[in-house]
């Protein structure tokens, strides 16, 4: 907890004071005095101008607290130096403003602490309270002062008395507010039969642990540095320093010894003597000393140890460190707790969810039970139709079968039929073969016939008009002999068409073995294409027949020339002959 926010919970204590109305707002002049008298304790310089200005007087009305909070961090809380003021002055500065308004011991005198005590447990409960406004002390808090102070007296703190009071009041659970835990310590619920003096003694060490961070104080003897003299000091140990005086009072400091990280406690053996002897090294001395016995001595070596090891750490204050952690530990058990909860709500979630899904189950079982019942049924249903739909397919079966018989023997007949169509293409090619045979043999007798004409140019110039009708007839004999290839280019697709068709009436013969409607249609369309095939065959025969009749280009000749060359007649005869 740093010095702003222990600072702001003293504050927060008199700004309520001054809020007689409780409307959570206070009057201009009084926010003045207030923040007059916190220059003067904090020893702040005093800046009346920013004063008067943030409070002039106009028709804004009362301060809330969120109004002065600017003032009051820039003014006051941005300038205090640690260490520049006395924080006991502070504290009392505003005890002094809500006590009169809000504390109220016994009138007869009955009250367990007296007015200054109250003023010590009113700076512890700031120290220990929670950091929420309102300040509330939570019950492992109350309880861990409490205790503190019953050890300081030599007395056992009743727990579970302190629980049944918390658990009575109404706001016990929560947390104490200050008011609450006075009236507590008042009432001698927990302290009976202690005098005054020994609770203003206990409240006085708790304070001075606690607030001043005192971790040991004792007398001890102390042996001087020139002198040599053992002298009986009071020592004074805080996390930063330990301090010695001439007596208890603190009135005259005799000196300080400042401790760090580098400084060591040591155990001496006993001479000079002097017993239980122990040291404290720093880096420019070593202080020797002695307590009283030997537990005295422990106890110091091991408070002069924390110290050194706050000094190490980084740490100013032992309580702050300790509270820090119990502040660490009872969030870690409310996290627990939560997730304990939150385990037990998730178990009870389960458990529901599997009573529910119990119930699911046996709804499920239920159902299972009338869907067998109608799946039986189903099945006695089914096996009916399934009797039924057999004898039908068996009657289907033997009509297939007859059907197949009798597509078998058709399909005999069709193959009888394509091997004759295949004889009849072979015969086809065998015949274009020998056609391609009498052409060459005709182009050969053409070329005789050039080379005869052009060594009788001289005798047939005059039947240069009847040779160019010659060549005119040869021209049209060779587009023929092309549209003749041609002609056999267009056999051979048909030849592979038929093949065609003869692997297609093959799968035809597989799916009607499938299908007896699909059987039929495909047999006519067979059918229809082996007369198709029929006709086309007839068609080329005929073709074929005129083919083997050309026209001889002699005899045209004859006939035009009427009486031509005698020599020339016999050599037409032997190309038609040859042609033939």
């Amino acid at each position: 907890m740093d010095l702003r926010a222990e600072l702001l919970k003293s504050i927060w204590y008199a700004f309520t004071a001054l809020d007689v109305e409780k409307s959570g707002k206070v009057s201009k002049s009084q926010l003045k005095v207030l923040s007059h008298n916190l220059y003067t304790v904090l020893c702040i310089p005093h800046d009346p101008v920013a004063l008067e200005e943030h409070f002039r007087d106009d028709d804004d009305g009362p301060v809330s607290s969120q109004g002065y909070m600017p003032y009051l961090n820039k003014y006051i809380l941005d300038k205090v130096e640690e260490g520049a003021f006395v924080k006991e002055n502070f504290d009392e500065l505003c005890w002094t403003l809500t006590a009169k308004k809000n504390y109220k011991p016994d009138r007869n005198g009955n009250s367990i602490v007296s007015h200054q005590d109250a003023f010590k447990l009113w700076c512890l409960f700031n120290f220990l309270s929670e950091d929420k406004y309102p300040l509330v002390m939570v019950p492992d808090e109350v309880e861990y002062l409490l205790k503190k102070i019953c050890t300081a007296m030599n007395v056992e703190l009743n727990s579970c008395e302190l629980d049944d009071y918390l658990s009575q009041e109404p706001q016990g659970q929560g947390g104490l507010t200050v008011w609450q835990f006075l009236d507590m310590v008042n009432s001698g619920r927990f302290l009976r039969g202690i005098e005054q003096e020994a609770v203003s003694m206990a409240v006085e060490e708790v304070y001075q642990e606690v607030i001043e961070d005192v971790l040991k104080q004792g007398y001890l003897w102390k042996k001087g540095q020139l002198r040599r003299n053992w002298s009986e000091r009071w020592f004074t140990l805080k996390p930063s320093v330990l301090s010695y005086y001439m007596s208890e009072e603190r009135k005259e400091k005799k000196g300080s010894i400042a401790l760090d990280k580098h400084c060591c406690v040591e155990v001496l053996p006993d001479r000079d003597g002097k017993r239980c002897m122990f040291c404290v090294k720093t880096a420019s001395r070593t202080y020797e000393m002695s307590a009283s016995d030997t537990r005295q001595r422990q106890e110091w070596t091991l408070a002069i140890q924390t110290a050194i090891r706050l000094q190490a750490e980084g740490k100013k204050s032992l309580h702050k460190d300790l509270k820090q952690k119990r502040r660490e530990q009872r969030e870690q058990r409310e996290q627990r707790k939560a997730a304990k909860e939150e385990e037990t709500q998730r178990l009870k979630q389960l458990q529901e969810e599997k009573e529910r899904k119990l119930q699911e189950l046996e709804l499920l079982k239920e159902a299972q039970r009338q869907a067998e019942i109608l799946l039986q049924e189903e099945e006695q249903r089914r096996r009916q139709q399934h009797e039924e739909m057999q004898r039908t397919l068996e009657i289907q079966l033997r009509e297939a079968e007859q059907a197949r018989a009798s597509m078998q023997a058709e399909m005999v007949l069709k193959e009888a039929e394509a091997e004759r169509q295949r004889k009849r293409i072979l015969e086809l090619e065998d015949m274009q073969e020998r056609l391609q045979e009498a052409l060459q043999q005709e182009v050969k007798a053409r070329q005789d016939e050039e080379s005869v004409r052009y060594a009788q140019a001289r005798l047939l110039a005059e039947e240069e008009e009847k040779l160019k009708q010659l060549m005119k007839l040869k021209e049209e004999q060779e587009e023929y002999i092309i549209k003749t290839q041609r002609e056999k280019q267009v056999l051979k697709q048909e030849m592979e068409n038929k093949n065609k068709c003869l692997e297609e009436a093959q799968k035809q013969l597989e799916e009607v073995r499938v299908n007896r409607q699909r059987v039929d249609q495909d047999v006519m369309a067979a059918q229809r294409k082996l007369r198709q095939a029929s006709t086309n065959v007839k068609h080329w025969n005929v073709q074929m027949n005129r083919l083997m009749h050309p026209i001889g280009p002699g005899d045209k000749r004859m006939n035009v020339s009427g009486g031509g060359f005698a020599g020339y007649q016999p050599l037409l005869s032997q190309r038609d002959s040859s042609l033939k």
